[in-house]
């Protein structure tokens, strides 16, 4: 919704001040499919130039991202919780009965309870990764700690590709306007003979490229790279708060403090309240009993 809001006002603020200053629209909309034809197409030649089918394919995913706001909600932090407290209980108590509902998790009660989470393969094999390591006499917390964090680096950057792809695009927007208004003086130069009120004209379409390259870069582009770079960094801390509970729990804390080390680093308008997890993990308690 704050796209939209923001596309909106950049509309209103631009177009609406050329207007109150007593611009007209004539000569954009004469040399705007030109101008857009040629500037768009250069901005978009350039991207697949630039970078892999992957990213290409990533980037348009971001972009309907950026509209959809972040993937991961509050109920789905507090599930998350509920579902690392259930499994490090498990861990505690029943080895066996662990390795059972990490090694087919497709099929696990525990896992499928919450099927936003166990759509999500990503989330899946670092919490079964982990435990299964942990089953393996990897359990200096330290050792798993670092490996952990290495995998999240690794994703964020693999996650930022997008972001950096359409930041790339909105760098070279000003030039390739540039561009397309040295190609209208050319074309004016070749007119130089026209009376003054034609080549104002086209000296006005030419300049219309200059704008549109400005325009493109700094009020849409850009900020739409911005924001998905900053979706992607919120959407991390979904999957911090599970290495936080596997570092926790191979520390030997217990359950209730595993998932409330993890809960006190969620992002504070995403984080489940003490009263909302403690309900929660007492009504998987009766549950189990």
């Amino acid at each position: 919704m704050l796209p939209l809001i923001g596309i909106i006002v950049v509309f209103a603020t631009v177009f609406g001040g050329y207007v109150a200053a007593g611009g007209k629209f004539g000569v954009i909309l004469h040399a705007l499919p030109f101008e857009m034809t040629m500037i768009g197409g250069a901005a978009v030649g350039a991207f697949l130039i630039s970078n892999s089918m992957g990213t290409v394919k990533q980037t348009f995913k971001d972009l309907g991202s950026a509209f959809k706001g972040v993937r991961w909600k509050k109920d789905d932090y507090n599930d998350v919780l509920a579902l690392l407290y259930s499994l490090t209980r498990i861990a505690q108590s029943d080895p066996l009965a662990l390795e059972a509902a990490i090694d087919d998790p497709e099929n696990s009660p525990l896992f499928t309870k919450y099927p936003r989470i166990a759509a999500d393969h990503r989330a899946v094999d670092m919490i079964c990764d982990t435990m299964r390591a942990s089953t393996m006499n990897l359990t200096d917390p330290h050792q798993v700690e670092d490996m952990l964090e290495k995998q999240l680096d690794a994703d964020l950057h693999h996650s930022h590709m997008g972001s950096h792809a359409l930041q790339n695009m909105a760098d070279g927007l000003p030039a390739l306007g540039i561009v397309a208004a040295v190609l209208g003086i050319i074309k004016t130069m070749s007119a130089i003979d026209k009376p003054p009120s034609v080549l104002g004209g086209m000296i006005g379409g030419a300049l219309v490229g200059t704008f549109l390259g400005v325009f493109l870069a700094y009020g849409f582009v850009g900020p739409l790279a911005a924001r998905v770079a900053s979706i992607k960094d919120e959407e991390q801390q979904f999957y911090r708060l599970i290495r936080d509970v596997m570092i926790a729990n191979l520390h030997k804390h217990t359950p209730n403090m595993c998932v409330e080390v993890a809960r006190q680093n969620a992002p504070h308008d995403l984080r489940p309240s003490f009263v909302d997890l403690d309900a929660a993990l007492k009504n998987l308690r009766k549950e189990a009993a």
